[in-house]
């Protein structure tokens, strides 16, 4: 009951969090960190954790990427988690138009004000990352380019970045992986040919002033490509082992009682033993948790089902997925989204070309 009461608490707090976060963002900025000029949201629901909270009036959407990323954003739709459908006849939604105007690795997520977020990598050598919104997933706000890592010294990259609203601190959490140069020696030469990554975070109330990067997660090897979920009674963490001498490249958990840790050491690997695999993304269906990764030296994608993310069934040879999809994110919309969604990419599917956000 105490538990209850605190996140009741909070919902307050984050409902007035909101609409002074609307507020602000007109006002001058007062901090010479990073910046973002879009309206903020809280990413999931009361408890403020990334859930995939559905019901029956849901639908599953998968944010991908195609090739390297030229190309931009695509969705494709599911009923059951397994067998997914291209939205638009597989024509991407959104282009990039930030850093080096690629768009790989599109992490969705709707926040409590019912807007929709989408981060991106913009390049695998960019030291940011992209960053748009939209009410709907049809129509987009400008994208910004964050230049997270651009003033951090010997940093390499920022890939794969995703953030979760930490309701203890009533702020967010934006995480990614990066190699720094000079960190981390003791790894560097089982990591993979000079990178070396570590997952890093910044933080933020406002979108407008941010923490400066520091260290998140350390699992004590090169890792990337985490993922944050909340399965109602403790953070999980989903990464990727990088090690390349000798090969690891598979997936493994950690967890934690609160957002900013402690977290635990890595449990063993749970993804497919020899196969390399990376960009996970978790989605809650029915009593199950549903891990998706791209098998990307085998141009396949797989899939894991656990209710307790200590064992795990593959469930690869059940799933359907549109050709070529590559590391993005899974989500639930509600049916209404959905119907308005689907009618766009019905007639997008006959014209040419596909959006592009105002630079």
């Amino acid at each position: 009951m105490g538990h209850t009461l605190e996140f009741s608490r909070r919902v307050e707090q984050m409902s007035r969090q909101i609409h002074e976060n609307r507020l602000a963002v007109c006002r001058p900025i007062r901090s010479i960190a990073l910046v973002i000029l879009f309206f903020p949201g809280v990413i999931a629901a009361a408890s403020g954790q990334h859930e995939n909270n559905t019901n029956d009036n849901s639908v599953y959407l998968f944010s991908y990427f195609t090739g390297v990323g030229k190309s931009g954003l695509h969705l494709a739709w599911s009923n059951d988690g397994l067998h997914w459908e291209a939205l638009a006849g597989g024509k991407p939604l959104l282009s990039g138009n930030v850093g080096r105007r690629l768009m790989r690795d599109p992490y969705v997520v709707r926040g409590p004000d019912g807007i929709f977020y989408l981060l991106w990598t913009t390049h695998g050598l960019d030291r940011g990352f992209g960053l748009a919104s939209s009410p709907d997933l049809i129509n987009w706000s400008d994208q910004r380019y964050i230049p997270m890592m651009e003033n951090v010294p010997g940093a390499k990259n920022c890939w794969a970045p995703e953030m979760v609203w930490d309701p203890h601190t009533d702020q967010w959490v934006i995480f990614w992986s990066s190699t720094i140069e000079g960190q981390f020696s003791e790894t560097l030469s089982a990591g993979d040919n000079g990178w070396n990554h570590r997952i890093y975070r910044s933080l933020t109330r406002d979108f407008q002033s941010f923490t400066a990067p520091e260290l998140f997660y350390n699992p004590g090897f090169n890792c990337i490509d985490a993922t944050i979920v909340f399965d109602r009674t403790r953070f999980v963490m989903i990464l990727k082992n990088e090690t390349r001498h000798p090969p690891a490249k598979n997936l493994c958990v950690a967890f934690a009682e609160r957002l900013l840790g402690p977290w635990s050491q890595p449990f063993a690997p749970f993804s497919p033993a020899g196969v390399w695999v990376e960009g996970p993304s978790v989605l809650r269906v029915g009593d199950w948790w549903y891990v998706y990764f791209d098998k990307y030296t085998l141009n396949q994608y797989g899939a894991m089902r656990t209710k307790d993310f200590r064992t795990f069934e593959d469930v690869s040879d059940q799933l359907v997925y549109p050709t070529g999809m590559r590391h993005g994110t899974a989500f639930a919309v509600p049916a209404e989204i959905f119907r308005k969604l689907k009618e766009h990419c019905d007639r997008l599917s006959q014209e040419n070309p596909p959006q592009r956000a105002n630079p």
